[in-house]
Order: C-alpha cells, then structure tokens, then sequence
C-alpha cells in the first residue's frame, strides 16, 4: 500500500495520540467519586437497622455543635506544633494541646500537597487527581458534593476570610467574604493582616454558624526563605495569638447556647526542608489538626497524645458534627474521638451512616464490590447493629447491652478502616491493561517510523507501508486470536476495573486489530529489510564511515536514558542519571584528548606536536627508510589531520587537564543540593550555607561567584554591556542584603533594609539594556549579512542579559551552580570542542546533557515541592500574573536555557570564523599552489638546463633546477609522486 509521506506521517500522529491517551487513561485512573447527580441531593438518610423492632430514628441526628471555626494555616506542618517549636512559640496552643480540651492529630495529606487539591479534600473527603495540580492555578467551580455545599443546601451561614482560592471553589455559598491572592508569595505580612482585622467584628456577630479562615503567611515564608527562617518563628507566634483570641470569644459565646462550640485548627499541606510543598515527603504530607470545644473534657491524668489519620476524615467529621449527610464522594472514616462522649446508641448511629455513605461508595467504584473485606465487615457490623437495636428497645440498660454495643462498635471501626483504605487504594490503582495496549501502539509505530523513514526521505517523498499483506496472512490471525483470548483472560479475572474491558466488543476489537495490523507491518518491514541487507552483503559498496567511541557513548546515553523514564523510581531520582552520564562523557573526552596526544588515530605512539612544528602531511623521512606512500600519507593527514597539533605549553596542558577540572566543578556542584526523592532530606552544603549562622560565609561565596560570572562573561560583550553587567551584578549583591540573605561587610545584624523591591528593579534596568543592545546588534547583522563579527557579539549580549538574569533570581547559595556552569561552558569551549573538533551533533548533544545536569544542580527535581515559586516576585510589589509565571519558568530552567543559549553562540562563532576542516583545507589548497607553482619553475628550469648542457647528463640539468628548492625539495618531489602521475618523475627519481 503505497502513501505519500504526509499522509503516513499524519496516520503515524492520529495513532501515536490514541496510544498516549490510553497509556495516560491507566496511569492516571478516575478518580473514585459518586456517580449520583444533584437530584440526589435531598436523599433521606438510611434508617437505623432494627431487626424486626420498630426505631424511630429516620433522620439525620441533630448537629453536635452550635458554630464551627476553622483556622486553616497553609504549610503547617506537623513540628511546627507538636515540636519544640510549638512549644517555643505557640504556648498557648501547646496547652491547649496537652492539658486542654482537644483532640490532637497528625492528618495525612495525599500527594498533590498544593493548597485547592488539599481543599477539595478536607471538604469533600475525596482524593483528588494530579489534574487538580494545573487547576490549582486558575481554580474552577467545585461541583463535587462538599461539606460547604450541604451547609449552604441546610441553610448554614458560612463567612470567609483568606486564599481566594475558596471564593473560586464555592462563588455562591458564602454569606460574606473577602479574598486574598496566594500566588503573591513575597507579602507574608498583609496578606494575614487583611484576614485577622475582621475577627473582632465577626466573632461579636451571631449571624453565622460557620466561620473559616484561611491564612496564607507561615506558607509564604517557607517559599521565600524555608522551614528554618527566624520568620516562622514569628508568623507562629502570630497565629497563636490569633487562635487565643478565637478561642475565648468562643468560650464566652458557650455561656448563651445550648450546644458548645468547635475550633478546628489544621493545615493543608505541610513544608518540604527547601520551603516548597507539592511532593509526598513526609515534611509535606503530615500536617497538624487540633479539634478544640469544651465537649473534649479531659479527666485527671488523661495524657492524649496526637494520633495518625487521614486528612479526608474532616469530611465526613464536620458533616457529623454540623448535623449535615456526609459528602457522597468522600472515602474519610468518621474521628471517632469526636463522639467518644455520646451515648452508645448515638455512636453506633453515626458510625452507621459513615459505613452506609462508603458502601455505596464502594458498589458504584468496584464492579466486585461483594469480594471487598471491608463490605463483608459492613454487613455483619450492620446485622449485629440490628440485634443491639431490638435488645436496646426491650431492654434499656445491661451489662449485655453494654458488650454486645461495644462489639458492635468495633465491628463498625474495622469496617470504616477497611472500606476507606479500599477506596483509597482504588484511587492510586493503575490500570496495567490499559497501559500495556497503549505502550505497545506508541512502540509499533515508532518502529514503523524508524523503517520507513529512508523512503519518506527519498525523492519520491512517498512509500510502500506493508499494511494490506499483513491482513491476508497467517501471523495476522494467529495474533488477533490471541489478543483477544488475553482480552477475554484479563477482563474477567480482574478484580478492578480496566478501561479497554468496559469499552463495548467492537471498540476493543478495533484496538486489538490495529496493535496485530501494526505488529504484523513492522515484522514485514523488518524482513523487507534484511532481504535487501543480504543482496546488498553480495556487492558491498565502499564506505570510510566510522563511529568513534564518542559516538557510541552519546547514542547509547541519550537511547538509556530515554529508557529509564519507563520506571518511576528512575523518574524520581533522575538526577543520578544525568550525573552519571556527565561523569562518563568527562571521562570519555579525557581517553579521546590523551588518545589524540600520546597514542593517534592508528593507535601507534607519537608525541603532542606544538604549534611552531610544521603540519603539512609532508615530514622529512628518517634516514634509511623510505619515502614512499607508507611514510607520508599525504591524503590521510590532510583530511585528518591530528587535532592538538597547534598548542603548545599551558593550553596544552589546559587541554590535558580539562576533563578533571569539568569533573572537579560537577562534584563540588551535587554536594551543594540534595535532590530526588531518597536522599533529599540528607543535609547538603545549601542547608549549611543558609542557615542565619553562617551568613558571612555565604556573602564571602556569593561575591565570589558574581566577580568570577563578570569575569566570564564580559570578554566578549561592547563597553557599555560591560559597564551595564558590572553595575547590575552589584546591584544583585545589594538585593541580596536588602532581603536580608547578605551582609555589607559593615553590616553586622540582620536587619533588613528594605523588601529589596528597589534594587531588584535597578537591575531589571540593566538586563534590558543588555538584552536590547544584543537585540539591536541582532539586527544589524542581518541588514549586513557579511558581518559575522557584530552577530556574534549581538548573541553573545543576550546570553550576557540572561545571565544576569539568572544570577538575580537564583537563591545566593545557587550563584555557585551559575559561575561554574560558565566556567564548564568556557574550558569545553577552549580546551575540548575547538581543539578536538567535534561536530555540531555532538556538541549539540553535550549541550543537552549538561544543561539537563544543572537543571539538578540547582536543586530541581521531578517534583513540583522544588520549584521556587519566590522567584516569579523579585522586584514586583503586587501580583502580576504573566511576568510571575515567566520569571518562574526561567528560574526553574535556568540550567537548561543557558546552556542551549551558549549552544547558539557556540554554532554562530564557529559559523562566523573557518571551521577545523575548513583551516586544515585552506592551508592543504595554498600549499598545492605554491608546490604547483614550484613544479612549473622546476619544469622551466630543467628545460633550460637541458639544453644548455647539451650532450651532457640530462640529470645534471636537473640537479641544477633542483638546488634552489634544496633542502627540502627533494622531500617535496618524493611526496609528490606518489600522488601525481606525471611521467618525468619516475625518471628524476633515477637521478
């Protein structure tokens, strides 16, 4: 079947997109949720189980507590209360927590630990998907059924102050709110001002019954400056103050209600040790939750210690609590310390009605929902609750009574525990079927790709897909049968759900015929293939393609790594892979520097020549051998020529200890940030270097590090980016101490001089200065296109802006990571790419590889908890969204764009100026011209000597042509033979 390449390529894409959808459909599952619509939303609860006995409880229980506050405290993490900082400063909290009426927990937060997924669960008790990652950033409308919207539904008045994100969640439920922005991470001061100045008049009020408020300060610290800043220290102290004044006012309230009041305080996510949260390390997941009320007396001696739940339960715990039916979609358990106090009866009804809501969870969720454990668990629990009932109406009070509830209450716990993890288990499931049939299409038709691609390429632009014939052959049933005898296997043995097994027969049919048509056309393809390698074998073609080791390494390299990334513990600790294939192409250029100095391209030994030494592919023969083909190799050496023959003294010895200097930079360079996921709580150089004790010595780096990028980078830039990058580096310097990061070496406190907004922009002044003269540079050189020079230093400027650029917004420990970087760039340059002559491929490669090893080098990992979102505010005094995110994409890439900028400088210098080969064929051309010209003189002049000698030997003629090339014509006229045929020679060499 015969297809032009357009339309092969555009078959190839449409079936690359439905692979990589079905391989996405089983790696990142549904999520569990209700399928019940809204009109389920007046439901009546489930009734009571009475065993034949006659209850009269139908309805929802009356709700616990008169009003309920919640403190949401972003980024509190569990230490900060529980640990010595809680007890340095939150005292207040601390009491609370130890000889207070509370319950105290450590709730686990499920990865994504970003605040609107962290949201999404405490209301609704669902686990959210990783999609909620790139909602977190433009929030929609939460349609799940929540605990604010059964509030709103029951008639509650709910109030709100903090992170807007809950005003885009729930735009229609709250009787008053006022929202702040939570991107703006360099305000960790007003933006919990403009929270707490409403307390005083909300907490007089008695026109609401649920209060929430969302502080977003303690988070922005960590962002700017970590876990470990003096400022957390503060924004603690802050909120403790905030949760006293709460508390008391709750209190007095108490004295005028019937029912007490709830203080919840919790945390959404927690703080990695950089300050960033997203990931699932444990500093980001386990966060505090303090239940507070006067419902929580504790008896004498009554040491409650902080137990671990999930954060989901709040859900369904609030719903209890506010009289409310729990969320449909939650797969929380009921906090059972919360109703410990109830009567019996109250107890076994709310575990009830948590185990009712999951089991219907589960049968919507799990095709084989009666195999669950935890479904069987619910209906023995539920049957036994029966008995209790009857037993409970004819007989009030018992010891039986007693046991038997308390039987019925352990029956219900274990239940509620089982049916949660089940559900929560199904939600983290992935869907291998699914994931298999889609890795085999991507994989069928890249090797298609790779088959045909030396036809699509030919003039023709067209080929001969072997797609028809597959159809017609044995293979093609033989496999189809077989696909589907696996369907059939996999669907029915299956204990979760599979996407291709819920797809009608047809459409799963249609996949397997297209994974078994593409099989059986790569098989026909490869075996077209080898039938022409074996005729080709028969009269085999010359070819002088060789692939050096070097070669082989960036091959093998760039086709391992693109491997790797099929597991997930490689994809996590990426960074060992980079590091290790950096190490080894150091380790590589350094065997091909020596080979090329000591050993040569024939592996025979010879000496480094200097520059002084003449290279002309034509040496003068050692005495008493001879000077024919097998000594000059004049063809050989003037399209090869060795590579380091022009240096001499130190850039020689540059060149010989270039690769172990590169090795010294990366090795210095992973022992200042730890990364990945295994070892990236371990303390590195950065933890030490940005600790407030060691400040001095972290200016001492960071000046260090900005003389030696002026050094660097100002060799090839005009004066006035030069005076520009001096005062811009200076500039960072000063941003630096005014934020308090630095010290002046006059300055000997830690006060801070301003928020740095001033000196950041002074800086923003000369990146676009510099940016704008390379622009404008830029475009000169394209109206005078024979101006390479003023190309090259146009380029050279805006890498010199982004560079300046990067050193304003990385971290002053990561300035380090920054001047290396353009050390490496400098001695590979120098000292590896020029001398050694590689090609644009290889260097380009080398490029990727080391732009990808700094991206780790700066402390990124393939967790979105590394990206440094302060970045995105430097200089800015408000949120702007599109400069915020810019900024932070470039601070976060800044290893990976700097480096493919050098590449573009690299390609342009080396386009501008005669390449090696170009050089080493100018020098071969003159050389040939003048020996051309000498050659005429030679000839001219035995002529004349011919005659003038006459009856004389002919060969003293020509011996007195020769004496003005003496001593090396000679050398020159044997070199020559044995690349011409000109027929006097073999006579002169008689002579």
């Amino acid at each position: 079947m015969r297809l032009g390449s357009g339309t092969f390529a555009a078959c190839c894409v449409v079936i690359e997109v439905l692979g990589v959808a079905l391989f996405l459909r089983g790696f990142f599952p549904v999520p569990v949720c209700s399928f019940s619509g809204t009109e389920h939303q007046t439901e009546s609860p489930a009734p009571e189980p009475s065993a034949g006995a006659i209850s009269n409880w139908t309805k929802l229980p009356p709700p616990l507590f008169s009003k309920v506050v919640i403190m949401l405290i972003d980024a509190l993490r569990d230490d900060f209360v529980f640990g010595s900082e809680g007890v340095k400063f939150m005292p207040y909290t601390t009491y609370l927590v130890e000889k207070g009426s509370s319950h105290s927990f450590v709730a686990e937060a499920k990865p994504p630990t970003v605040t609107m997924p962290r949201i999404k669960a405490l209301m609704t008790g669902s686990l959210p998907g990783f999609i909620d990652v790139v909602r977190n950033l433009n929030s929609p409308t939460l349609l799940e059924d929540s605990v604010i919207t059964q509030a709103k539904a029951a008639g509650k008045r709910i109030i709100f102050y903090g992170d807007e994100t809950w005003v885009k969640l729930f735009p229609k439920h709250f009787l008053e709110y006022d929202g702040t922005t939570s991107f703006f991470v360099s305000d960790y001061t007003e933006v919990d001002d403009n929270v707490t100045r409403h307390l005083d008049k909300v907490l007089k009020r008695r026109d609401w019954d649920v209060l929430i408020l969302h502080y977003l300060g303690l988070d922005h610290i960590g962002h700017i400056s970590g876990p470990n800043s003096p400022l957390i220290g503060r924004k603690l102290s802050e909120m403790d103050s905030v949760l006293m004044k709460i508390h008391t006012s709750l209190l007095a309230e108490e004295r005028e209600t019937l029912l007490p009041n709830l203080l919840v305080l919790c945390g959404d996510h927690g703080m990695s040790e950089a300050g960033g949260h997203g990931a699932s390390s444990v500093e980001e997941v386990n966060t505090a939750l303090i239940l507070i009320s006067s419902a929580f007396e504790r008896k004498p001696g009554d040491v409650r210690h902080p137990k671990y739940i999930q954060q989901t339960d709040l859900a369904a715990t609030l719903s209890i609590g506010l009289g409310l039916p729990i969320p449909r979609g939650s797969v929380g358990s009921l906090i059972f310390p919360v109703v410990e106090g109830k009567p019996m009866r109250e107890q076994l009804r709310f575990l009830h009605l948590n185990t009712v809501q999951l089991s219907k969870l589960l049968q919507e969720n799990v095709p084989s929902y009666r195999k669950e454990p935890g479904f069987e668990q619910f209906k023995v629990s539920e049957r036994l609750h029966g008995n209790w009932i009857r037993l409970y109406l004819e007989e009030n009070n018992s010891e039986v009574l007693f046991n038997l509830g308390s039987k019925v209450r352990r029956q219900y716990l274990d239940a509620l525990r089982t049916l949660s993890l089940s559900l929560s288990r199904q939600a983290a499931q992935y869907d291998v079927y699914s994931m298999a049939a889609g890795t085999v299409l991507v994989l069928e038709v890249v090797a298609l790709l790779l088959l045909c691609v030396p036809q699509a390429l030919s003039g023709k632009a067209e080929l001969d897909v072997p797609l028809l014939s597959p159809v017609s052959s044995l293979l093609f049933y033989l496999l189809l049968l077989a696909l589907a005898a696996l369907h059939v296997v996999v669907c029915t043995s299956s204990d979760s759900s599979c996407y291709l097994c819920s797809l009608p027969w047809l459409a799963a049919g249609g996949v397997m015929v297209l994974i078994s048509t593409l099989l059986c056309a790569v098989v026909s393809a490869l075996t077209g293939m080898f039938a022409a390698g074996s005729r080709l074998s028969k009269n085999p073609l010359p070819s002088n393609s060789r692939w050096s080791e070097l070669d082989l390494l960036i091959l093998s390299g760039t086709v391992g790594h693109v491997l790797s990334l099929g597991a997930s513990s490689f994809i996590e600790e990426e960074h060992q892979t980079w590091y290790f294939l950096v190490n080894t192409l150091c380790l590589a250029l350094c065997h091909e520097i020596y080979r090329n100095c000591f050993v040569g391209d024939d592996c025979a030994p010879q000496r480094c020549p200097h520059a002084g030494e003449e290279f002309d592919g034509v040496a003068a023969a050692p005495q008493g051998k001879s000077t024919g083909p097998d000594v000059w190799e004049l063809d050989r050496a003037s399209k090869h020529p060795s590579p380091l023959e022009a240096l001499r003294g130190p850039e020689r010895w540059m060149v010989l200890a270039s690769p172990w200097v590169i090795l010294s930079c990366c090795r210095l360079l992973r022992s200042l940030n730890q990364t990945g996921v295994q070892w990236a709580h371990r303390p590195d150089l950065g933890h030490w270097l940005t600790s407030s004790d060691h400040k001095a010595e972290l200016s001492v780096l960071a000046t260090v590090s900005l003389i030696m990028i002026f050094v660097l980078v100002q060799k090839r830039c005009s004066l006035a980016s030069k005076v520009a990058m001096a005062f811009g580096l200076l500039g960072i310097y000063c941003y630096r101490v005014a934020v308090g990061n630095l010290l002046f070496p006059w300055q000997q406190n830690n006060k801070d001089i301003s928020k740095g907004i001033t000196e950041a922009r002074f800086v923003y002044v000369f990146v676009l200065g510099i940016l704008f003269t390379g622009t404008k540079d830029l475009l000169k050189s394209q109206i005078t296109a024979d101006d390479f020079t003023v190309k090259t230093v146009g380029l050279w400027e805006i890498y010199s802006g982004l560079v300046l650029l990067a050193a304003l917004l990385l971290r002053p420990h990561n300035l380090p990571v920054l001047a290396l970087s353009l050390v490496i760039q400098t001695v590979m340059t120098h000292f590896v790419w020029r001398p050694l002559r590689h090609d644009a491929a290889e260097v380009t490669v080398m490029h990727y590889w080391f732009g990808q090893a700094f991206f780790y080098f700066q402390g990124n990992s393939n967790s979105i908890a590394t990206v440094d979102i302060s970045a995105g505010f430097v200089g800015l005094d408000a949120y702007v969204e599109i400069p915020a995110v810019l900024l932070t994409a470039f601070a976060t890439y800044t290893g990976p764009v700097l480096w493919a900028g050098h590449l573009v400088n690299f390609l342009a210098s080396e386009a501008s100026r005669p390449a090696p080969e170009t050089q080493a064929s100018g020098t071969l051309y003159l050389r040939t011209k003048l020996t051309s010209t000498s050659m005429d003189g030679v000839k001219a002049s035995i002529g004349f000597w011919s005659k003038k000698a006459r009856g004389g030997s002919r060969c003293g003629g020509w011996a007195s042509a020769l004496r003005p090339l003496a001593p090396g014509g000679l050398h020159l006229l044997s070199a020559l033979q044995t690349a011409t045929a000109d027929p006097w020679l073999p006579q002169l060499q008689a002579c």
